[in-house]
């Protein structure tokens, strides 16, 4: 959790330490099995979206569990797209539709494909992607398969259609994690972008925050009050092993990878208040920032090598920059009094992050180049916006009902969706990077 409303606009003496602990700790007890999985629904698309026919493919039925459900369900949920049935007739990849015909039907686009068993009992899916109004293949991929893996292959293959047809990489084979708040446990889990297969990678009496990907995607970083203090630790998820790598006196808090997953930026008040620290990502090697008579936190270490923050230190909180080698920091948000949590986009365009709009706490991004800003959300109390690897959507933490859920919207706005875990608080997402 990391919008800090515990923060007056007069000198400050509570730390996003302290607000964290409070909040978490203020959430309703309510029951949820641990593997829960993440519901997700779609609350708003984009105002024209692509059609595309997704047929099954020829030999499917050989699968324990289909394929191009999977495409279209992908497809679907992320607001660009819109499904042409052609019924149950499949249409294989070794040959060429009717592009013409398919047209006619009102597709702009369409995958055609084929499941082929090999001698070692797993299958090859093969398939081809065509547009329908350049009578023109798009492309075209061979992706080996066990039987159990048909989510991974149908992310697979949704991400090659939504980047050949809107020229961006696709995110549906990446994960998110986030903390679920269940009776009087606290559970770091893992998910499958789409909200299956959650996993719990850590259980906790005490609170669990400011969960943070590796960039190889194999490690988080995370703060826990297990040992009621928070604590900076990393934890491998292939293993389950965990590192402790910030422990000093006082609050370890706010955890950010280095580019090159080498480093850690952290927020310690071992020297006094709330100040910016780096260190290496087995703890060794700290050696601080930035120095400021202000409170500084919540860093995000940017591709530009740069780490953007928040600071009051101009007397209310707003999002500044540091080169991560040090130096003097750079003001960034200008437009409100109140913008904290700053999250940058893969390619360093946009900076998303919490802005105080008449005393609402909602998204926004803001341009970097030209620093228009938008404001992408109505709700009233979001927190902890998190980039998709491509910079398309935005994974946030609100409230509904009187309960934590997650939400996404797209980076225009135009898109929206709500994640929820049935009778439970969902927070502290962090949208993982793309398999490598």
């Amino acid at each position: 959790m990391s919008i800090i409303r515990g923060w007056s606009l007069a000198p400050m003496t509570k730390t996003l330490s302290a607000f964290r602990l409070f909040l978490a700790t203020a959430l309703a007890s309510l029951a949820l099995a641990a593997q829960a999985q993440l519901s997700i629904e779609i609350t708003g698309a984009g105002a024209s979206r692509f059609p595309v026919a997704i047929p099954i493919f020829e030999n499917e039925g050989q699968l324990p569990r289909g394929v191009t459900d999977v495409v279209r369900a992908d497809l679907e949920r992320s607001g660009l797209f819109s499904l042409i049935d052609l019924g149950p007739l499949a249409l294989p990849e070794s040959v060429m539709p009717d592009l013409a015909g398919l047209r006619g039907r009102g597709a702009d686009a369409v995958l055609t494909g084929s499941v082929v068993a090999t001698a070692d009992g797993r299958y090859d899916v093969r398939f081809r992607l065509f547009d329908t109004q350049k009578q023109a293949e798009l492309g075209a991929m061979a992706l080996p398969m066990a039987p159990a893996q048909n989510r991974i292959v149908g992310h697979r293959i949704a991400d090659f259609v939504y980047e050949k047809l809107t020229g961006l990489p696709g995110y549906f084979s990446t994960r998110i994690a986030y903390v679920i708040k269940s009776g009087p446990n606290f559970e770091l889990q893992v998910a499958d972008a789409d909200g299956m297969n959650a996993a719990t990678a850590l259980r906790s009496r005490e609170p669990i925050i400011s969960p943070a990907w590796s960039p190889d995607g194999q490690r988080l970083a995370y703060v826990s009050f297990e040992q009621k203090k928070p604590i900076v630790y990393v934890h491998t998820l292939a293993t389950g092993q965990r590192r402790v790598v910030a422990n000093f006196r006082g609050s370890n808090s706010a955890p950010a990878w280095s580019p090159d997953g080498g480093q850690l930026a952290v927020v310690l008040t071992k020297d006094g208040q709330s100040q910016l620290y780096v260190l290496n990502a087995d703890g060794s090697g700290v050696r601080r920032l930035a120095s400021s008579s202000g409170i500084d936190t919540e860093p995000f270490w940017g591709a530009d090598d740069h780490i953007y923050f928040t600071s009051d230190r101009g007397g209310s909180p707003q999002i500044y920059r540091i080169a991560a080698g040090g130096g003097s920091a750079q003001r960034v948000t200008f437009d409100g009094s109140y913008n904290v949590t700053p999250r940058l986009s893969a390619d360093g365009k946009l900076l998303a992050y919490i802005t105080r709009n008449g005393g609402r706490f909602q998204v926004a991004v803001q341009d970097l180049a030209t620093r228009q800003t938008t404001i992408l959300t109505d709700s009233a109390r979001d927190e902890s916006p998190s980039f998709a690897p491509n910079g398309r959507m935005i994974l946030y933490a609100t409230e509904s009902g009187g309960r934590g859920v997650l939400s996404a919207v797209s980076s225009d706005g135009r898109v929206k969706q709500r994640l929820t875990v049935q009778a439970a608080d969902v927070r502290e997402p962090a949208w993982g990077p793309q398999p490598r």
